[in-house]
């Protein structure tokens, strides 16, 4: 259990359902403060009445109703003897679907009244509490011992009044989830061959969309050059074709090879990148890959009978998958 950060010394709680750690902090309760103006009053009338227990009015929190149940001589059913009891119920649960289930995660509070400070009182580790129909309320049966609770100096009880208070944070999964894969291995060659290459201005050229792993391409093409590198080298830049079809915040991961063939030696002008594809960011590749110069120049052989051939190879791409559960 986490030690008390009060000046306050409090026994170890030893709860029947959990572990239980404590702290205090200046923030009050965000959802609900139960203020009692004549704790032995209340007390007496409730042991009077032979009744345990006294259950705060309806509060919501997360898009649920609770209420507090609240045991100022202990809750003795669940070993609370001694103890200040007090426990977080969930209420109005006709109105939820049949077989329902709310998942929280809550604290409670006491107020130290010299400190102005509130106790913190939770589930160790962040446990999250299961509330359903044979379940209903979860808590501590040992909140704070009676004797620590009743001594003035600690700030709990001061002229007879003390208060309480809770938070409720309803953990909502939405049935939804999303997975992510990286294709490798795809063993695919796109090749864009460019007839009457000389006929063409010098503005970007597009080839066909092809298809690599899940997601659409193309190449983009500045003969003359792009602003970068204009009359001066061939840019050549791979595109994500589809990202229209996609959430805007999606990214792509992906591995690639360009080339311009070298339709005579074999000694082609390759490129390769690795690189994220997005919205903002949707083609990658490089202003200067060959030099007009050499594109030209019919003894390189990249450029056969006004044939230019370019090629491209993606060999790993992230994708990603949606699912519900």
């Amino acid at each position: 259990m986490e030690e008390e950060k009060s000046c306050h010394p409090i026994p170890p709680l030893h709860n029947a359902n959990s572990e239980v750690t404590r702290s205090l902090r200046e923030i009050p309760p965000a959802h609900f403060i139960f203020k009692i103006e004549s704790f032995s009053q209340l007390s007496q009338l409730l042991s009077d009445a032979e009744v345990q227990n006294y259950e705060s009015d309806i509060f919501e929190a997360s898009g649920y109703k609770w209420k507090l149940s609240f045991y100022p001589n202990g809750d003795k059913k669940r070993k609370g003897e001694g103890h200040i009891s007090l426990y977080l119920v969930i209420t109005e649960t006709s109105n939820l679907p049949l077989g329902w289930e709310v998942n929280v995660n809550f604290k409670l509070f006491v107020y130290d009244q010299i400190q102005d400070k509130y106790m913190t009182i939770q589930d160790a580790n962040g446990k999250v509490r299961r509330f359903h129909g044979m379940k209903t309320e979860w808590g501590f049966a040992q909140l704070l011992p009676l004797s620590t609770f009743n001594d003035d100096d600690n700030g709990y009880l001061i002229c007879d009044t003390c208060v309480f208070g809770a938070e409720v944070f309803v953990i909502n999964y939405p049935g939804r989830g999303q997975s992510i894969n990286i294709l490798k291995e795809l063993d695919r060659t796109y090749t864009w061959k460019i007839d009457n290459f000389s006929s063409l201005d010098g503005q970007i050229h597009y080839s066909d969309v092809f298809t690599f792993g899940n997601r659409k391409w193309n190449l983009r093409l500045y003969p003359k050059g792009d602003l970068t590198a204009k009359d001066k080298c061939l840019s050549l830049f791979l595109g994500l074709d589809d990202l229209k079809t996609f959430p805007s915040e999606r990214k792509t991961y992906a591995k690639y090879k360009m080339r311009i063939r070298n339709q005579y030696h074999g000694e082609h002008m390759e490129i390769e990148g690795s690189n994220c594809f997005t919205s903002s960011s949707i083609s990658w590749g490089t202003s200067s890959l060959l030099s007009l110069i050499d594109l030209h120049d019919a003894s390189k052989g990249f450029l056969v009978h006004d044939t230019l051939i370019v090629e491209a190879e993606v060999s790993a791409i992230s994708t990603v998958k949606n699912f519900s559960v």
